[in-house]
C-alpha cells in the first residue's frame, strides 16, 4: 500500500475529531474521501503532513511509518492545501523553482524539472506570468505542478476546487485522474462534493471522525453517489 492509515485517532480537547480511522489506498489510485465540513478530513491531512501528531493508530507512506520515519514519509507526499499558498508576485516559474530549491535541488534539476512540470500542467505560456495574473483554475494547476517538483509517489489534496466554476472544477479533476492513469501517483482527494467522483474511484465516505464506507465509488452506490452520500452522512450533496 502507497497510504495506510489504520486506527488513527485525535482530540481537540474534549471533541472527537477522528476515531478508530482506518483506509488504504493502492499505487496509482485515485481515492475521493467523501465527507460534509467538520467530518474530518482536514484534521486527518494535518496528521499526514505532520501539522498534528497522535499516538493513536499508525499512519504509513510508501512503507515509512510517520511517527518512527517522519523524513522518508514526508518526502514521499506531495500537498494542495486548500487555501491558495503561491507567492503572487512571483512569476509561475519562480514559484517552481523556489520551492524545487526548498527541496535542496540544485540549479540545473530545479530548472528541469521545473521546465516538466509547466509542460505536464499546460502551462509553459505562461511561465513568466506572475501568480495573481492567472485565473483560479491555472493557480490551482501551479500549485499540484508544485507539490509534484520532488516527485513524491502521493499527492494529497484538501478540498482543492473550492472557490473554482464549473469548468475549472471539472479540468482539474481531469487533471489529476490524468497524472493517476499517466505517472501512476497516488491520490487522496478530500472533497464534499460528490460530483468529483466517478464510478471507478476508490471512495471513502467520512462523517463525525468516522469511516462510513470504503471501496469502489461504482459498487458503494452503484445508482448515486449523492443518494448514498445524503443517505449515509445526513447532508446534501
Amino acid at each position: 500500500m502507497t497510504l495506510s492509515v489504520q486506527g488513527v485517532g485525535f482530540s481537540y480537547g474534549a471533541n472527537r475529531a477522528l476515531d478508530a480511522f482506518s483506509f488504504n489506498v493502492e499505487r496509482g489510485s485515485f481515492c475521493a474521501l467523501l465527507g460534509p465540513n467538520g467530518a474530518g478530513k482536514s484534521t486527518l491531512f494535518a496528521l499526514l503532513t505532520r501539522l498534528f501528531t497522535t499516538t493513536e493508530g499508525r499512519i504509513a507512506v510508501a512503507g515509512h511509518d510517520i511517527a518512527t520515519a517522519p523524513r522518508k514519509a514526508l518526502a514521499e507526499i506531495g500537498v494542495v492545501f486548500q487555501q491558495p499558498t503561491l507567492d503572487m508576485d512571483l512569476s509561475v516559474r519562480r514559484n517552481l523553482t523556489y520551492f524545487a530549491a526548498l527541496h535542496g535541488l540544485s540549479g540545473r534539476d530545479a530548472a528541469e524539472r521545473s521546465e516538466a512540470a509547466l509542460d505536464r500542467a499546460g502551462l509553459t505560456d505562461r511561465a513568466e506570468t506572475k501568480a495573481r495574473e492567472l485565473s483560479g483554475g491555472q493557480r490551482r494547476r501551479v500549485e499540484i505542478a508544485r507539490a509534484l517538483i520532488h516527485r513524491p509517489s502521493v499527492l494529497l489534496l484538501d478540498e482543492p476546487t473550492v472557490g473554482l466554476d464549473a469548468a475549472s472544477r471539472a479540468a482539474i479533476t481531469e487533471h489529476v485522474h490524468r497524472l493517476c492513469a499517466e505517472e501512476g501517483l497516488t491520490v487522496l482527494w478530500a472533497t464534499h462534493l460528490t460530483d468529483e467522483v466517478r464510478p471507478d474511484d476508490r471512495l471513502v465516505i467520512v462523517h463525525r471522525g468516522r469511516v462510513l464506507a470504503d471501496g469502489i465509488a461504482g459498487e458503494i452506490a452503484p445508482a448515486s453517489v449523492a443518494d448514498t452520500f445524503l443517505a449515509l452522512t445526513g447532508a446534501p450533496a
